[in-house]
């Protein structure tokens, strides 16, 4: 009896280690789907669904409607808004992609000691200390048509009246899209350039090759992963920021967000659903093309 018991419980003891190796993952993720669910997924099915319902100036009406699709679709004001913050959002990815990988670079080769680089990327944080909407204010005294740079380029004498596109313009929004997301393409791009091994660029070195061909050969090839998640961070901001054109721009220019945010304030909530749905159809085909372009999972 005993020598059949023990022969029996090595293989119970495999075929619960076998269970537990495949319950175990499961009980490990629950928690967070359970997060994601009640956070994410279930908010998303309610704008969905409300995207189809009908309304009036008092109430929302339960129905199943494409009115607020086809209001979308085909209007020629919400086909320009579109159109002008996808323009703002290449031009604010491009000028942070290029200043991000500029501040990267500097810090990850041209500063030697981990200590500097550590501190000088601190630095580059300590913007964030503050609402995004107290740095855009900021902005206001700095680029009026009495502030502190036309007034420094007046005395200067290199101009001779103010500049009126510093502030209230589709220059200032960019600038300040610029100061307040550039650091979410100088993170990943960063901690990509720190994991190149520097022995690629001796080689290279030694190979002949100038700081040109090192650049374009080893150092852009190996952060494409850094500036490929930079760009989704940049792009899914832009496209679903509405203060930053409120308040850059005087009310002169129009976003997609700000849209939305009017729709919701005039209490047109089945409108406001189908824009954030086309929205985020829209930015996910745009982070779609950027992982067709850059396969993260292999370049990390």
């Amino acid at each position: 009896m005993i020598r059949r018991l023990a022969r029996a419980l090595p293989g119970k003891r495999s075929v619960a280690t076998s269970l537990n190796t495949r319950v175990l993952p499961y009980l490990q993720a629950a928690p967070l789907a359970l997060i994601l669910v009640v956070f994410l997924l279930l908010p998303m099915c309610a704008l969905v669904v409300v995207s189809f319902f009908d309304y009036d100036s008092v109430q929302i009406i339960p129905a199943f409607e494409f009115t607020n699709y086809t209001d979308v679709l085909w209007s020629a004001v919400t086909w320009e808004t579109y159109l002008n913050t996808l323009r703002y959002t290449v031009i604010v990815w491009a000028v942070t992609t290029v200043l991000g990988f500029i501040v990267a670079y500097v810090l990850a080769f041209e500063i030697r000691s981990r200590v500097t680089q550590m501190v000088l990327f601190l630095v580059c944080t300590v913007p964030f200390l503050t609402s995004n909407i107290i740095r855009m204010i900021s902005w206001i005294p700095f680029l009026g048509r009495e502030g502190l740079l036309n007034t420094a380029l007046l005395r200067l004498g290199l101009i001779h009246q103010p500049l009126a596109f510093l502030l209230f313009s589709d220059f200032a929004v960019v600038l300040a899209y610029t100061h307040l997301y550039t650091l979410f393409m100088v993170t990943p791009v960063f901690n990509t350039m720190m994991r190149i091994d520097r022995r690629l660029i001796e080689a290279a070195l030694d190979g002949g090759a100038g700081w040109w061909r090192i650049m374009t050969n080893v150092i852009i090839p190996l952060s494409r992963s850094g500036i490929a998640i930079g760009s989704i961070f940049v792009v899914t901001l832009v496209m679903g920021d509405f203060a930053t054109v409120r308040l850059m721009s005087g009310g002169q220019s129009a976003s997609v967000g700000l849209m939305i945010s009017n729709q919701i304030s005039s209490l047109q909530y089945p409108a406001a659903c189908a824009n954030a749905v086309v929205l985020l159809a829209v930015v996910l085909i745009m982070v779609a093309a950027i992982l067709r372009i850059v396969d993260i999972r292999k370049e990390l």
